[in-house]
């Protein structure tokens, strides 16, 4: 998509004085009142199959979408100019400024929230698209690939909206290991088996789950019997068998066998770019192919789950894995018993969307999140009291929340920061760590308690539970994501690859993690 660069927009924006940009697809620069005649024009002189009313309405969407980067182009190109005026003013009185240029302070902040705004917007907007067919959107419209608006406009382009931490860490602690390629559109959601054999499991917007070898990255297993996006993936603590969630309102539990194939010689990774050098936007080739190689699909779940009057975003298994708990837009978490598939408890008390929900690993306890910048714990400990525990502390959408092997809760959120709390203490968190981005579904190692941040803006960073950073996994124009990283995993069974992220470039990506070397540099 062509869109004009810092310098030439903002020369034009000099002399037009705030008019329209270019930053939608098949436009060009014009008035409010010339676009509804621009529209027409366009979609007589186009050879499309699309019906007129279909097109007209997608380019009424692309337009809003258009409007709101534009908005924060304008805003972007006032604040580039305060920054600039302080500069001088400080130069003047003979202050430095540090080569931060003042990226901490308001201007930063006001920018950096816009963006991340921004953002959850679209996320929201592409998640109810592909989760349910309505009839403005027949089918599955949506994602980065249909949207087409490129990183820059997401993301905000230059390094004064949204900036990045420099690697701090050698490529020797953090290494790219497999790419996981074959789901047709951004993934949401990955886990790995609690038994053997070992696979890694994908939830994707294109309405399937896969099955994948976490040694050859070969596809062994593909799950199509949702009919809207698959938003979540979780596998039995003791049997073959995977619980997903869906845009379909519904959440499925079926069984898979799967033979692992013979693995693969390591490949040579040692070729990469330098992880200082930024993503330069390729074309993905690798998500236009015919798909992953043929494997078995299974089309009927064995039981089906459907309850929930809204969107089911996540689900997981209690210990023992004869319930599962589930998670809705509908503002409720149901409790089901796996073997009758009967709905045994309704969690209600959130205001707005739950966002994610989480089981303790050996007790009954259950966390959710939500939009209403909380989430709560619940004990089902004692099967006649259902207590429930508020904890405050995000000011934005609480986007997951999970268990650590003792006694602490770790919670992210659209706000840009996680916390880590202490399950005996809740008022307040015991460690806070605050970043650049918004952060979506984080995971916490076993054994040594480190946290994984995959992050809108492409990165993934590791954190201690005392707030302390210990790297950045390498990204460049060669290996890392290229879109929004949505989920992390940890896999401390496979020394060799103990790190899974995915994201909306329809790839995962396993990765080593050196956790000796990396805790040695701390």
């Amino acid at each position: 998509m062509p869109v004009e660069s810092g310098n030439s927009a903002a020369a034009r924006q000099v002399k037009q004085k705030r008019k329209s940009h270019s930053l939608s697809i098949r436009r060009t620069n014009s008035t409010e009142q010339d676009r509804p005649g621009m529209q027409r024009d366009m979609l007589e002189g186009q050879d499309s199959k699309l019906p007129m009313a279909l097109r007209s309405n997608l380019l009424d969407l692309f337009g809003q979408i258009e409007r709101e980067f534009e908005n924060l182009y304008i805003e972007n190109l006032e604040l580039r100019r305060e920054i600039e005026s302080l500069n001088e003013r400080l130069a003047g009185e003979g202050q430095t400024v540090d080569g931060g240029d003042l990226s901490k302070g308001a201007l930063k902040t006001k920018a950096s929230h816009s963006t991340s705004q921004l953002s959850q917007k679209l996320k929201t907007t592409y998640k109810a698209s592909t989760s349910k067919r309505s009839n403005s959107f027949p089918g599955k419209v949506g994602g980065p690939r249909n949207f087409n608006v490129g990183n820059w406009e997401l993301w905000g382009g230059d390094s004064w909206i949204v900036s990045s931490f420099k690697a701090t860490t050698s490529r020797a602690v953090c290494q790219l290991v497999k790419e996981y390629v074959g789901h047709r559109d951004g993934i949401w959601d990955l886990a790995v088996t609690r038994i053997q054999p070992l696979v890694l499991g994908t939830a994707s917007a294109d309405h399937c789950s896969m099955l994948w070898s976490i040694e050859t990255g070969k596809c062994l297993l593909k799950y199509a019997g949702h009919a809207g996006s698959v938003n979540s993936i979780k596998f039995h603590p003791t049997e073959q068998m995977a619980l997903t969630a869906s845009g379909d309102q519904t959440a499925h539990i079926w069984r898979y066998m799967v033979q692992l194939p013979l693995p693969l010689p390591p490949a040579d990774i040692s070729a990469s770019l330098d992880d200082d050098v930024d993503f330069s936007d390729k074309d993905e080739a690798d998500g236009e192919a015919d798909g992953p190689n043929e494997c078995p699909t299974i089309r009927v779940a064995t039981t089906t789950l459907k309850s929930h009057q809204g969107v089911v975003i996540a689900a997981d298994w209690l210990v023992g894995g004869k319930q599962v708990v589930t998670a809705s837009w509908d503002r409720a978490a149901n409790l089901y018993d796996v073997e009758t598939s009967e709905l045994v408890h309704t969690l209600t008390g959130h205001d707005q969307e739950l966002t994610h929900c989480c089981t303790h690993p050996t007790q009954r306890l259950v966390v959710t999140s939500s939009r209403d910048t909380t989430f709560r714990l619940w004990d089902f400990r004692d099967p006649s009291i259902h207590s429930v525990n508020v904890f405050q502390g995000h000011t934005d959408t609480v986007t997951s929340a999970v268990f650590t092997v003792g006694d602490n809760v770790v919670s992210g959120s659209d706000d840009r920061t996680v916390k880590v709390w202490d399950l005996k203490n809740m008022r307040s968190p015991i460690a806070t760590i605050r970043t650049d981005s918004a952060v979506n579904r984080i995971s916490v190692s076993a054994n040594q308690r480190i946290i994984a941040l995959p992050h809108d803006n492409r990165q993934v960073r590791l954190f201690d539970m005392n707030g302390v950073r210990l790297a950045r996994l390498p990204r460049s124009n060669r290996q890392g994501h290229r879109r929004m990283v949505c989920c992390s995993a940890w896999n401390e069974e496979n020394q060799a690859c103990n790190l899974f992220t995915c994201g909306f470039d329809r790839q995962a990506i396993g990765w080593n993690i050196n956790i000796p070397a990396l805790l040695q540099e701390k």
